[in-house]
């Protein structure tokens, strides 16, 4: 069996995105994500079924006010990421996601709660990675955080 045949085969992943508010709202309103700057790299990591949480720490790239807030979340639903002309220049890839109703939540009232987070002092390390994958435990305190149990009611 390939690698390809075996990714095919694996339980949904959750990941981390970590993008500008900006950026989310951009791909709210466009059923899309990004990560890494417009790279596909990590994109073509993940799968349809996939749940992805989006962490913006502001409201812009890269000056925008600070926000350090969990601010969307949605399931991947296209298959393979595609590519799209924004300018002359860039020229992003992105994957299809179906985003779910939340509303946004401050990291630090989650960050004793999230196993991925081991050094209090330093809990930003691991968003440095852009996008990133955690357990499906610390996926559920987000999004319930972010009221998808109120929100689903």
């Amino acid at each position: 069996m390939t690698t390809i045949e075996q990714e095919a085969l694996r339980e949904p992943l959750s990941w981390v995105d970590v993008i500008s508010l900006n950026h989310v709202h951009r791909g709210i309103a466009g059923g899309f994500m990004q990560a890494d700057h417009g790279s596909d790299a990590r994109l073509r990591r993940l799968q349809v079924g996939d749940r992805v949480v989006f962490y913006s720490p502001r409201t812009d790239h890269p000056d925008g006010a600070q926000l350090q807030q969990f601010t969307a979340w949605g399931v991947v639903t296209g298959g393979e990421p595609y590519q799209v002309r924004v300018t002359a220049d860039f020229q992003p890839w992105r994957r299809t996601v179906r985003f779910e109703p939340s509303v946004p939540v401050p990291i630090r009232q989650l960050l004793g709660e999230l196993s991925f987070v081991t050094d209090q002092a330093h809990w930003g390390m691991p968003f440095r990675r852009g996008l990133f994958t955690i357990p499906d435990a610390d996926f559920d305190r987000i999004i319930t955080a972010m009221g998808r149990d109120r929100l689903a009611a």
